[in-house]
């Protein structure tokens, strides 16, 4: 197959970065195979059972920068019980005895110990780059330790982990000779921060181009950070809290017309929105604003604010803003890509959004193609005007609060809604479900959702067909989340071939018994077939009619994992 020397064929490997293009290429020939395996620097491993990292090491000798998931996506609902696992601890330790060069590690939904943060700082002395997304059972411990130890640490980001503070002291940790930083973000923290020690650390990393800080960092630091600070690119703030009419407040509009250079704006956990007129100044370049965690920002003051956001391509923002304010949203953010709409928790507001606000988006951000939408109702004729009115979208998760919710204005099931996004969107990857559906639905999906990879599914459906319907017609889906769905043995077992050629299949609250699963890990071996009751322990009797509560099924090189909890049987 080549017609280059090796040297030019790794070289022109260099310019490869997409995980995807790099599995195809090492799928060429056998050449290609042992070129792309010893220079491969990134790894990306969605289920951190499916391997070993012992194995990883051995295919992937040059590794520099991994990123490891844990805990199946159904965790962000607590669907997952405390403890099944995901231990981050067991692939430093084999990374470090393989010295491997490791310079970057992003996890999701993985336990990171302090001894695994401590290992981590020591074990690799270029390491540059921590992620943590939705993490837990670390404190500020294992953090003081990574600032330490990392001397050339260029980025650690905290994102919505559960963190134990110990005196909130860690900043302090990082030596006076670092000057490395490019990126820092602590604002899932609840508890105090030296803002001293702060501001010099600002102070002295020249090349900072994104910070996001926590509810305990006040606005008369924030406007002293940005004045040591003017080459951010990427602000989050924490505490807003001010009297406009203050000497700081005034310091802070001044500081603000310096800061020319923020393109996305992020956080206000505490917020006095009559300050938020300061930031006006920076909104004409913002192209990103995630607004999600301001509770605080009445629907009137969103409304203000994105009337200045005219670049924003990304939008993260509160239900509060109401159908009105995504109006205004759809009037003025032409280049929107992406929006996400969350729930608010104001029990009983009147402003939260419905199918109207989404069909003014689709009308007025036709390059919209990533949603997340919570909402109180939707109408089929709705999607039927958002599929044609943005057919480019590759994610669009629905979800109704009332999960079973029909058609307020038909009192029909939202099956020709979802099919019109199906067929009109054909570059699909990602789709979320919510309302009331019936198989029809999925014959829908099975039809012509061609390039889908990610379906999550709940309270729909009306027998084992919808489920066939999707692993018949998905030849793409690489993950399949159902709960609460009337599908069962017939539905789990007559295609099991698919499953060979997907990631994972999670299944709760289903009609799916015990022997279903057994037979199903009897005739494919290669997959892990996890059950669990949390109520019940490994030397309980399960008989085969029982119901399984929870059951996640997974394609592995590794084998039965050796980590799992007394109420987890691996089949």
């Amino acid at each position: 197959m080549n017609y280059f020397p090796d040297e030019v064929i790794e070289h022109i490997f260099e310019y490869v970065v997409s995980h995807r293009d790099r599995n195809a290429l090492s799928l060429v020939c056998k050449s290609w195979y042992r070129i792309e395996r010893c220079t491969r620097e990134k790894v990306f491993i969605g289920n951190c059972y499916s391997i070993t990292p012992e194995r990883l090491i051995q295919r992937f000798p040059a590794l520099k920068s991994l990123t490891l998931k844990g805990k199946p996506h159904f965790a962000d609902f607590s669907l997952v019980p405390h403890g099944w696992g995901g231990f981050v601890y067991p692939w430093i330790e084999a990374l470090a005895k393989g010295k491997v060069g490791l310079e970057e590690l992003r996890l999701k939904r993985m336990v990171v110990s302090d001894d695994s943060l401590e290992l981590l700082s020591r074990a690799f002395p270029n390491f540059r780059s921590l992620v943590l997304v939705s993490c837990e059972e670390f404190t500020t411990d294992g953090l003081a330790a990574i600032a330490a130890n990392c001397k050339s640490l260029r980025e650690l980001d905290l994102q919505e982990n559960e963190v134990d503070d110990h005196k909130g002291q860690w900043l302090s940790c990082f030596p006076d000779s670092c000057t490395s930083l490019v990126s820092l973000n602590f604002a899932c923290l609840k508890g105090e921060i030296n803002v001293g020690v702060l501001e010099r650390l600002v102070a002295r990393s020249p090349n900072l181009k994104s910070l996001r800080l926590n509810r305990s960092v006040p606005l008369d630091a924030l406007q002293r950070i940005l004045t040591r600070a003017p080459q951010l690119v990427d602000l989050g703030v924490g505490s807003y809290v001010q009297d406009p009419a203050t000497e700081t407040f005034v310091k802070l509009m001044n500081t603000m017309h310096k800061c020319k250079s923020i393109t996305s704006l992020s956080g206000f956990l505490e917020v006095t929105p009559r300050c938020l007129t300061a930031m006006y100044v920076i909104c004409p370049n913002l192209t990103s604003l995630n607004l999600s965690y301001a509770a605080g920002i009445p629907g009137s003051d969103l409304i203000k604010l994105i009337r200045h956001c005219k670049k924003l391509q990304r939008l993260w923002i509160m239900d509060s803003i109401g159908d009105k304010g995504l109006g205004v949203v759809a009037n003025t953010c032409k280049e929107l890509q992406e929006l996400r709409v969350f729930p608010s928790d104001n029990i009983g507001h009147h402003a939260a959004v419905t199918e109207k606000g989404l069909v003014a988006i689709s009308m007025g951000c036709p390059k919209l193609h990533s949603l997340l939408y919570f909402c109180h109702q939707m109408t089929n004729a709705a999607l039927i005007t958002v599929a044609k009115n943005c057919p480019n979208f590759i994610r669009f998760r629905l979800a109704i609060l009332d999960a079973t919710k029909p058609d307020p204005d038909t009192n029909q099931p939202l099956d020709e809604g979802f099919g019109a996004i199906v067929q009109s969107c054909r570059r699909l990857r990602r789709l979320s479900l919510s309302g009331q559906l019936t198989d029809k639905v999925f014959l829908y999906i099975g039809m012509y959702a061609e390039q889908l990879e990610m379906l999550s599914i709940a309270f729909a459906g009306e027998s084992d067909k919808g489920m066939l319907y999707v692993l018949n017609g998905c030849k793409k889906l690489r993950k399949l989340e159902i709960r609460d769905c009337p599908f069962g043995d017939t539905a789990l077992l007559t295609d099991i071939g698919k499953y060979e050629t997907m990631r994972s299949l999670w299944m709760s609250s289903c009609e799916v018994t015990v022997g279903a699963c057994k037979v199903l890990a009897k005739k494919m071996p290669r997959l892990n077939v996890e059950i669990f009751n949390e109520n019940e322990t490994a030397d309980c009797e399960l008989e085969d009619e029982q119901k399984v509560e929870k059951m996640y099924l997974y394609r592995t090189l590794a084998g039965k994992r050796k980590d799992a909890p007394e109420y987890v049987w691996t089949l």
